[in-house]
């Protein structure tokens, strides 16, 4: 009876010390979330990465550990970690492929390659945006448009559609500057593939008129007046593309 007793009291001193060690760990989660949690609101982001990702590493299977993730993804984007943001946000979508927050980490992937508002020498100096290599904007695209067909319900939905919208007229005002500059070259053929691009990849932009007029130039330049004559009369069909882009565009 007596050795009987004290395999008991042990089994069960050992329940209690595992017991208070899975509370104790859980508090410790709970108060790194907390501080976490806390600096984000502050707007202090080098700490609230510093806490989140303590809590990450030090206790993964914890109740907070999918939220500090989530978290940390913001964390970053807005710490200006972009490599962080999107490595953070990829292993969200490979780890959790049936999460109900997945649609924030392709939003998320969406905004770190989003165009920052233009700065104050841009400004300055009249820097043309459409000069620039739209480096990340197809990525951005990209995600939010992998984040509405996915998640067509998704509370970031229609902040990604409009963010596509002005992506896309971006894109599309970028192919017309470089099939502007074949133009001057000479370089009619690769001039018209970027016509072409515009019309088939960014349907509905502001550039969609002068895709049309660049392929009418060019088609005109290579003799191919058939294929000129056949987009002259899409243009006449499309006109109010073009009073819609001098409404759209200062």
């Amino acid at each position: 009876m007596t050795g009987a007793l004290l395999v008991l009291l042990a089994v069960f001193a050992s329940g209690c010390s595992s017991n208070k060690y899975e509370r104790d760990k859980e508090a410790a989660a709970a108060t790194l979330y907390e501080r976490g949690s806390k600096s984000m609101r502050t707007g202090n982001y080098q700490a609230a990465s510093f806490y989140l990702e303590q809590l990450e590493a030090r206790f993964p299977f914890s109740d907070h550990s999918k939220q500090a993730q989530l978290d940390l993804m913001y964390v970053y984007y807005k710490n200006d970690a972009p490599e962080s943001a999107i490595d953070a946000a990829d292993n969200f979508i490979r780890e959790n492929p049936t999460h109900p927050r997945i649609d924030y980490a392709y939003y998320i992937k969406g905004l770190v390659y989003f165009p920052d508002e233009r700065g104050f020498l841009d400004k300055l100096f009249r820097i043309d945006d459409n000069k620039r290599p739209p480096k990340g904007l197809d990525d951005s695209y990209l995600a939010f448009a992998t984040l509405i067909e996915r998640f067509p319900g998704s509370d970031y939905a229609e902040d990604s559609r409009e963010r596509m919208i002005f992506l896309r007229n971006r894109l599309a005002s970028h192919q017309i500057y470089i099939a502007e500059w074949y133009v001057r070259r000479g370089s009619f053929i690769a001039a018209a593939n970027r016509a072409r691009r515009v019309l088939e990849e960014y349907s509905g932009s502001t550039s969609a008129y002068q895709a049309m007029e660049m392929l009418a130039l060019c088609y005109g330049k290579l003799g191919l007046k058939d294929l000129e004559s056949d987009t002259r009369e899409l243009m006449a069909a499309n006109q109010h593309l073009k009073e819609k882009r001098k409404r759209l565009l200062p």
